[in-house]
C-alpha cells in the first residue's frame, strides 16, 4: 500500500509469505532428517537387553546412561582379544562384540574392572552350546526362602549339603554400570563383524584409521538401589502427583491350577475333604530380559504334568477315586518362590477355596528331561519326617508311588538317603507352613544334570528334541521324537509356538500371542504372560469337555440350566480347521483351569524390605535398542561443529539484515492507474 509520503512499506503477505517459506524448509529438513538418519545408522531389530531387577536389598543387572552409550566396535573371539580393548586400543570407550563361549564370570569381571575404557557390550550365541556348560544362575537357588534356615535345619541351610546348580557362577546376580545385549539373530552379528573388518581391522595391531564402526545402545534404568527404595518413590509419585511416574513393578502373573473332580469355587473346601496336589513350576529366566526358553527347567516339568493330568482325566475310575486331585502350575518360583508363597498365603487367608489342612499329600515335579537315563528320584524333607505321623505317611507315598511305577517299565523311581535335603522347590514354601508328605521327583539325585540351568541355552537342543531336516512345520507337530510322546506340547513350547494346535485350543482374541519361534517363560511384570495363557487353554483342551453351547451360552453359561459357572470355568475357542482348511470350527470348552494371582504378599503387605516373601521388581525403562554407524576422529567432529556453529551465526546474520531490509527487498507492485503525490 502506498503512503502519504509517497514511501512504500512490505506488504504483510510478502512476511506471510516468507514465514511460510521458512516453515516448509524446515519441514522439509525434518523429513530429510528421518532419511539421512536412515541412511547412517543401521539399526539392530534382534536383541534383547540386559535389564535391571531389584530385590529388598540389591539392585541387579544393566543399564545404559541416559541419552545411550556409544563406543567403537571391537570384536573379542578369544581372551587374548581383550587386551586391546583393557588397555592397548588408542580410541576407547569401546563397545565389545563377545563370542558367547567367552560370556564368562572370569571374562565379565575383568570388563567391570575397567568400566571406564568399556562403553558396552555385545553378546553372540555360541553354536554349539558350550559343552562345559553355561548357567548364570547361583549355586543355591532360592536360597533363604525355603524350609531350610539358620534357625531351622541348620546343617542344610545355605546348601551345606552341596551345592545343587554346581556350574552356577551368579553371572546374571551382578551389577554393570554398562549396557549388556544379546545378538540373536546371526545375520546381524555378521553384519557387525563386517564392519569391524572393514573399518577398524588393522594390520599389526596399529592404530585404525578413522572412520570406525560403531555402536549405540540404549536401555537407561529408572529405578536405582532397591525394591525398598523404588517402591517408595512410587508411592510418594502416586501421593501427590495426578499422572505419577512408576519407576518399578513388582514380578507377578498368574498360578494356573485345576482339581480332577470339580469343586464350588465359591466357598472353601470341608475339613475332611481331602486333596493330593501335583505341582510343578512355569517359570524360567536367563541372563537376558525374556529370552527363557527353560527346556530342562521348566518345560519338561510342566509338559509332563500336562500329559499325566490327561492321562488321570481319562481314567475310565476317575469318579471312584477316594481323593481329589489339583494340578497347580505355579509362576514366579525362580524368583523366590512368588507363585507358591502367594498360594500359601491365600489359603492361609481363606481366600483360596483348597485349604492347608484339605492337604493329603504333595507330588512335585522338578527337572526331569531324563537326558542321561531313566530313573527319576524321590526327594523328600527329613526335618519334617522327625514328626513320627509325618514319617509314615511320606512312606506310604512313597511306596504307592512305587507301585504306580512299576506299571511304567521305562522310568525307575529311587529312593535317596533320608538324610539329605530337598532341592530347591515349591513344597518347601508349604512345608514352611504345615508339615505335609512330600516328595519331589526330579532326574538327579543331588546336584542338577542341567548343565544350562536358566541360561540361554537351556533349549530344544539341550534335552535332545530335534527333528528331521525338510520336514514341514506340521510335519514336525506331529513327530514322534526320541524324548518323548507328547510330541505337539514339546513343539509348541520348544520350538515353535504358532502352530495349528495351539490355535485350536485358543481365544480368538490371543492368536496373536503365538510367535512363530518358541515360548519364553521369563514371569515378567504384565500378566497373563503368553506363556501362562498357553498353558491354561493346554490343560483346558486335554481335560475339559466340548459343549454343544453356543458363543453366547457359553460366555454367559448362567443362562443354561444344566451348567454351573461356581463349579466349571467355560471358554469359547476357534477350534480346529474344517475339512477344507479354510475356516475354523468355534467351540465351548467347560473344565476346572482356573487361574490365580501370583503376586508376593510383601506387595500386598507393603513389607518391601520383607524377609519372609520375594521383594523382585522389574525396572522400568522409555527405550531399549541398538545400532550401529561409522564415526569420525574426534579432531573432523570439532571441525565440524565449528564449521557447523558458523554457518549457523551467519545465517542468523543473514536472517536478521533481510528482515531489517525487508521494507526494501519486498516491495509491493502498484496497481495500475493509481498515482500518489
Amino acid at each position: 500500500m502506498a503512503t502519504a509520503g509517497g514511501g512504500s512499506v512490505a506488504d504483510p503477505g510478502s512476511r506471510s509469505l516468507l514465514r511460510l517459506l521458512s516453515f516448509c524448509f524446515l519441514l522439509a529438513g525434518l523429513c530429510e532428517g528421518n532419511s539421512v538418519e536412515r541412511k547412517i545408522y543401521i539399526p539392530l531389530n534382534k536383541t534383547a537387553p540386559c535389564v535391571r531387577l531389584l530385590n529388598a536389598t540389591h539392585q541387579i543387572g544393566c543399564q545404559s546412561s541416559i541419552s545411550g552409550d556409544t563406543g567403537v566396535i571391537h570384536v573379542v573371539e578369544k581372551k587374548e582379544d581383550l587386551q586391546w580393548v583393557l588397555a592397548d586400543g588408542p580410541n576407547p570407550p569401546y563397545v565389545v562384540l563377545l563370542e558367547g563361549t567367552l560370556f564368562t564370570r572370569d571374562v565379565m569381571e575383568k570388563l567391570k574392572g575397567r568400566s571406564g575404557r568399556i562403553a558396552g557390550l555385545a553378546v553372540s550365541l555360541a553354536k554349539p552350546s558350550p559343552a562345559s556348560g553355561f548357567s548364570p544362575s547361583v549355586q543355591c537357588p532360592n536360597d533363604g526362602f525355603g524350609i531350610y534356615s539358620d534357625s531351622y535345619g541348620s546343617q542344610f541351610a545355605h546348601c551345606k549339603a552341596f551345592q545343587w546348580n554346581k556350574v552356577g557362577d551368579g553371572l546374571a546376580y551382578e551389577d554393570f554400570s554398562f549396557p549388556i545385549f544379546l545378538l540373536e539373530d546371526e545375520n546381524e552379528t555378521n553384519v557387525i563383524k563386517q564392519c569391524y573388518r572393514d573399518h577398524n581391522l588393522s594390520p599389526n595391531g596399529s592404530a585404525p584409521a578413522f572412520p570406525l564402526c560403531a555402536m549405540q545402545l540404549f536401555s537407561h534404568m529408572h529405578a536405582v538401589v532397591s525394591t525398598v527404595t523404588c517402591m517408595r518413590r512410587n508411592l510418594i509419585q502416586s501421593s501427590f502427583t495426578i499422572s505419577p511416574e512408576v519407576v518399578c513393578d513388582p514380578l507377578s502373573d498368574f498360578n494356573v491350577w485345576s482339581m480332577l473332580k470339580p469343586i464350588n469355587t465359591s466357598r472353601t473346601l470341608e475339613p475332611d475333604d481331602r486333596v493330593v496336589v501335583a505341582a510343578t513350576r512355569l517359570d524360567s529366566r536367563s541372563f537376558f530380559w525374556n529370552v527363557a526358553p527353560g527346556a530342562e527347567s521348566a518345560v519338561a516339568s510342566f509338559v509332563t504334568q500336562l500329559a499325566a493330568a490327561e492321562a488321570l482325566q481319562k481314567a475310565p475310575d476317575v469318579a471312584t477315586l477316594p481323593r481329589n486331585v489339583m494340578f497347580v502350575f505355579f509362576q514366579g518360583e525362580t524368583f523366590d518362590y512368588i507363585g507358591s508363597s502367594r498360594m500359601v498365603y491365600d489359603m492361609e487367608k481363606g481366600s483360596f477355596p483348597v485349604q492347608l489342612e484339605n492337604i493329603d499329600s504333595f507330588v512335585e515335579l522338578g527337572q526331569v528331561a531324563l537326558r542321561n537315563s531313566l530313573e527319576l528320584w524321590m526327594h523328600t524333607d527329613p526335618m519334617s519326617q522327625k514328626n513320627e505321623t509325618v514319617l509314615n505317611q511320606v512312606e506310604a507315598l512313597l511306596s504307592t508311588l512305587e507301585q504306580s511305577g512299576a506299571a511304567v517299565p521305562t522310568v525307575v523311581l529311587r529312593r535317596l538317603n533320608q538324610s539329605q535335603p530337598l532341592p530347591p522347590s515349591s513344597l518347601q514354601r508349604f512345608l514352611r507352613a504345615r508339615n505335609i508328605s512330600g516328595v519331589v521327583l526330579a532326574d538327579h539325585s543331588d546336584s542338577f544334570h542341567n548343565l544350562y540351568y536358566q541360561s540361554i541355552y537351556d533349549t530344544a537342543e539341550s534335552i535332545n528334541v530335534t527333528y528331521p531336516a525338510g520336514q514341514s512345520p506340521e510335519e514336525d507337530l506331529n513327530f514322534v521324537t526320541d524324548t518323548a510322546k507328547v510330541t505337539r506340547l514339546l513343539y509348541g513350547f520348544l520350538v515353535r509356538a504358532n502352530n495349528s494346535w495351539f490355535q485350536s485350543i485358543l481365544r480368538p482374541d490371543l492368536r496373536s500371542y503365538l510367535g512363530d519361534g518358541p515360548l519364553q517363560h521369563y514371569i515378567a511384570v504384565s500378566s497373563p504372560t503368553n506363556a501362562t495363557y498357553v498353558v491354561q487353554y493346554a490343560l483346558a483342551n486335554l481335560t475339559g469337555k466340548v459343549l454343544d453351547l453356543t458363543r453366547e451360552q457359553c460366555q454367559n453359561p448362567s443362562q443354561v440350566p444344566t451348567e454351573n459357572k461356581d463349579l466349571y470355568e467355560y471358554t469359547w475357542v476357534q477350534g480346529p480347521l474344517n475339512a477344507n482348511e479354510t475356516d475354523r470350527l468355534p467351540r465351548c470348552v467347560r473344565s476346572t483351569v482356573r487361574l490365580a494371582r501370583a503376586l508376593s504378599p510383601a506387595f500386598e503387605l507393603e513389607q518391601w524390605g520383607s524377609t519372609e516373601y520375594s521383594t523382585w521388581t522389574e525396572s522400568r525403562w522409555k527405550d531399549i535398542r541398538a545400532r550401529i554407524f561409522l564415526i569420525a576422529s574426534k579432531e573432523l567432529e570439532f571441525i565440524t561443529l565449528i564449521v557447523g556453529f558458523g554457518i549457523l551465526v551467519f545465517s542468523l546474520i543473514v536472517t536478521y539484515c533481510i528482515n531489517a531490509k525487508a521494507d526494501v527487498l519486498f516491495i509491493t507492485p502498484r496497481e495500475p492507474g493509481s498515482v500518489s503525490y
